[in-house]
């Protein structure tokens, strides 16, 4: 008896060496913080408060682009309006000086008028006084009695009559003459008046079209630092949203690790008791000569957790677009595709491309293939009214599926926008959505 004592007594000391030792290398260590739910909540509130006045901010900078294009329209109208006014103003000035130069003309011509009217006039008189004189007066007896027969009389008669006739005629004639050129003259004078006239009212538009084109530019440059202020406030906010969004990734993070701290510490009592059973089967064993049964097999590792997956995708913000970067173990170099990427020298860059952040995403939850369209089809597809945090949002068309985003909730998204920009947070874009969201896990 004594000596199955003592080996009893060294088998179960050996067994709970072996097995005590296993169990004591297994201890967890002091648990992580384990931030409460209304911290997390807290959290959650002010991220979605932060998101919704990035909303509100993304309607009033839109209302504020497209109040913009409708003042640069607006500018260029008056632009085009202006150079109206130029034209027609050049235009009344040529007509007016045509018409300045048509009067000038009209009234030398009146004034020459005038000039032999007058010459006309005293030559008339010159010659009347020279007949007087020599005593042939047309009608002066001398004229008459001095010839030297009756058809040299008859010829002297008719001979003054004509001369005397044809000047008359003659001043007729010029009389009508400068009739015609002072009506030629004030017909050109009131023409000259109505050019200037026509002139000063294209002038006059001219300064109202150039006062309009001025109003114009500077309500589209006071619209255009609005629209500035709008951006930087829309961008302080979002920082400010990325920051909250940071913050309740933090705090879903330590909840997660303390879950994984507490199914851990399961895990080590479950095998704890396990030894202890084993121990105490095999002290049995050796009590009764047999062997210790084996016990139950270890418990699976905890599941990846949707809100790891959004950590991860969160953690790569602010990182450069590359097309076809991005694999399982983070950024990687992009490619070339012989077009905008190469523009953009993403094959130049370490970054994610859109499908390539997804890989990244979920690499501890499954493998996925480096194709948006493929992952369309990689898990559950849900209705767009159905989706929840952690789905994936899809765009594309008849032409098959060309983007994807991870959903957060409150109408965010985390995506790889395209070539020049970086890794996002952004509101969601319902413009050519597909009509299902996919889920992989949950």
């Amino acid at each position: 008896m004594p000596r199955v004592r003592r080996g009893l007594s060294v088998s179960t000391l050996t067994l709970v060496i072996l097995f005590g030792a296993g169990g004591t290398g297994l201890a967890a260590p002091p648990p992580p913080p384990n931030p409460s739910d209304s911290d997390i909540q807290a959290g959650k509130a002010d991220a979605n408060a932060k998101a919704g006045e990035v909303g509100r901010l993304t309607n009033q900078l839109a209302q504020a682009e497209q109040k913009l294009t409708q003042l640069q329209d607006d500018v260029e109208l008056k632009q085009e309006q202006a150079n109206k006014a130029l034209v027609d103003l050049q235009i009344a000035q040529d007509d007016a000086a045509q018409a300045e130069n048509d009067a000038k003309a009209a009234r030398t011509e009146a004034d020459a008028a005038a000039s032999a009217i007058e010459q006309a006039r005293a030559d008339l008189k010159t010659f009347a006084a020279a007949s007087f004189q020599q005593g042939s007066t047309v009608g002066s007896l001398s004229a008459y009695l001095s010839a030297d027969s009756p058809k040299d009389m008859l010829a002297r008669a008719q001979l003054l009559d004509a001369v005397g006739g044809d000047r008359l005629n003659a001043l007729d004639r010029l009389q009508q003459a400068q009739t015609e050129k002072s009506n030629k003259d004030a017909a050109a004078r009131k023409a000259a008046e109505i050019a200037q006239q026509k002139q000063d009212a294209a002038r006059r538009a001219k300064n109202s079209a150039d006062a309009a084109q001025t109003t114009a530019e500077r309500a589209q440059d006071g619209q255009a630092a609005q629209n500035s202020q709008l951006e930087k406030n829309k961008t302080d906010v979002e920082q400010q949203l990325y920051a909250a969004q940071a913050k309740v990734s933090g705090l879903q993070g330590q909840r997660q690790r303390y879950q994984d701290w507490l199914a851990q510490k399961q895990r080590e009592d479950e095998e704890r008791a396990r030894q202890a059973a084993l121990a105490a089967a095999a002290a049995a064993a050796a009590a009764g000569g047999g062997r210790p049964s084996g016990g139950p097999a270890p418990s699976a590792p905890a599941g990846s957790s949707i809100e790891a997956v959004i950590a991860r995708a969160m953690s790569t913000l602010g990182m450069p677009y590359a097309w076809g970067g991005g694999n399982a173990s983070g950024a990687t170099r992009g490619i070339r595709d012989g077009g905008i990427a190469d523009r953009y020298g993403d094959y130049n860059k370490i970054g994610f491309d859109c499908s390539g952040l997804m890989i990244y995403a979920f690499a501890g939850v499954r493998s996925l293939p480096h194709y948006s369209g493929y992952q369309y089809s990689s898990g559950r597809q849900v209705p767009l009214s159905q989706m929840r945090r952690g789905d994936l949002l899809f765009w594309g068309g008849p032409g098959g599926i060309h983007h994807v985003a991870l959903y957060l909730g409150g109408g965010q998204m985390v995506e790889a926008p395209q070539s020049g920009l970086r890794v996002r947070v952004a509101p969601v874009r319902y413009g050519g959505i597909m009509p299902y969201a996919t889920r992989l896990v949950g």
